[in-house]
């Protein structure tokens, strides 16, 4: 059962009941790139790394040590909309937990003696991406996609962007966002509702404040471009902004993924350009959804000489969805593959409670698998076309030659 609550300083809470030895227990923040002007690009993900390097009661070390020396894990990430800080830990130690990401949360020092070498990680994570086109070329699509507009911008910032950032900007970034009202404390476990309330109440009763993100209309353009690099492959996406994540048109646009090119090996894609010609080793579609757009990507890479036919065959599939309508038994084995991937993600408790969590962070509005499920099985091949015609009207293509 998941159960939901408000403190009296606006912190909220998310408690799911399960029998196991372990807990999940973690902090969202609605904190990301979007919230950053443009000389603050990377600041949300580089205060994400700066709270581990100190805090007003604990060093660096003690910091690790604190989960770890109990057996437990801890975690974070960064992304263009929400901040996580999270932990597995043994039940026995779920306040332990509690307790130290509240401590990361509402009294990080960002010290000055930590910040260049933190500085100094952060570019060298930027060098991998750039040493990985396969990865770098998704932020690169979604910047040109979002020209000038902050959802656009790459989570790690720039080079350039990094260099500002000093202890005191950090302290600003974070009383400016890190409001109670935009802060998620939730825990997955065999703890009851009642002891997991306290127990946040206690640790958490310091945060304070209200603020939310300033409302931007979103703007996408078309674009057709082709970069130089020096890469032993070529590397293409064509893709589209989309309706946001709570849309209408949402699962109908995950059934059409998952049939084109989703995680399933015999998706239309893989199978009519890897399996039957054998042009590239990975070709893919996914589908990405943030509060107010989206953005769906059909990605390849492959040998120069295989590039048109590649390019060509995947426009041909994209053709074909959106103008010929799908066999009854193809789309019954569409859904039923969606149905056991819908079931199965159910099972990775890490990812569902994170998954859950985003939700309950963004105020939307929460779903049984079954209704989603039901919902699906309503779709018909009609479904399908005019969901293909509507988001392949307006593709965009980037590729690195």
């Amino acid at each position: 059962m998941c159960t939901i609550h408000t403190l009296s300083n606006g912190v909220r809470t998310l408690h799911i009941h399960r029998d196991l030895p372990v807990a999940y227990v973690g902090v969202a923040i609605d904190v990301g790139t979007r919230d950053e002007s443009p000389y603050e690009n990377g600041m949300a993900h580089f205060v994400e790394h700066m709270m581990f390097k100190g805090t007003k009661r604990r060093r660096p070390y003690h910091i690790i040590n604190y989960l770890e020396s109990v057996g437990g894990q801890m975690d974070a990430y960064t992304t263009k909309e929400d901040t996580y800080v999270y932990s597995v830990i043994p039940v026995e130690y779920a306040e332990r937990a509690i307790e130290l990401m509240a401590d990361l949360v509402l009294n990080s020092t960002f010290p000055e003696s930590e910040l260049e070498k933190e500085r100094l990680v952060v570019l060298d994570e930027i060098d991998s991406y750039k040493d990985s086109p396969s990865e770098l070329i998704f932020d690169e699509f979604e910047e040109m996609l979002f020209y000038g507009q902050s959802i656009g911008r790459p989570i790690l910032g720039t080079e350039k962007s990094l260099e500002s950032f000093d202890s005191e900007s950090m302290r600003n970034f974070t009383k400016r966002c890190y409001t109670a009202n935009r802060m998620l404390v939730f825990a997955l476990g065999s703890m009851s509702e009642d002891w997991f309330e306290k127990k946040v109440e206690k640790y958490f009763s310091s945060a304070s404040g209200f603020s939310s993100r300033s409302v931007q209309k979103i703007n996408s353009i078309v674009f057709d471009h082709t970069s130089a690099k020096d890469t032993n492959q070529v590397h293409c996406i064509i893709g589209a902004s989309t309706p946001q994540q709570v849309s209408p048109e949402r699962y109908k646009m995950v059934l059409l993924n998952n049939i084109l090119g989703g995680p399933n090996m015999s998706s239309l894609l893989n199978m009519a350009v890897r399996e039957k010609y054998g042009y590239c080793y990975t070709i893919e579609s996914t589908l990405t959804g943030y509060t107010d757009t989206g953005v769906w990507t059909l990605y390849f890479g492959c040998d120069e000489r295989n590039f048109e036919k590649a390019y060509n065959l995947s426009l041909k599939c994209l053709e074909r969805i959106s103008e010929t309508p799908m066999s009854n038994h193809a789309l019954a084995v569409a859904k039923r593959q969606l149905r056991g991937q819908v079931l199965i993600s159910r099972q990775n408790v890490e990812s569902y409670i994170l998954g859950i969590s985003k939700t309950v962070l963004h105020n939307e509005p929460l779903r049984s698998s079954a209704d989603i499920l039901t919902e699906i099985d309503t779709y018909s091949s009609d479904t399908i076309m005019s969901t293909a015609q509507f988001m392949f009207s307006n593709l965009s293509t980037l590729i690195y030659k």
